[in-house]
């Protein structure tokens, strides 16, 4: 038997995921087209907050990375 719930759960959680992701890249490539110095810290900033969502997903994602002592 299908767990819809969890199934729905799933669905969003990666439609709210995707979308924060594209948003923080997004961000950071109109920060880094400007002039202003903390334009480019910004953009870095993002760059890096962008990479360790995907990083921690990648995480979420492969068991053998959160499996102890198995």
């Amino acid at each position: 038997m299908i767990d819809w719930l969890a199934f729905v759960t799933v669905v969003v959680v990666s439609l709210v995921a995707a979308s924060v992701v594209v948003t923080l890249f997004s961000l950071a490539l109109r920060l880094g087209d400007g002039t202003e110095p903390w334009r480019r810290g910004a953009s870095i900033a993002l760059y890096i907050l962008c990479g360790a969502f995907v990083l921690f997903g990648i995480y979420l994602i492969v068991p053998a990375l959160h499996t102890v002592g198995q």
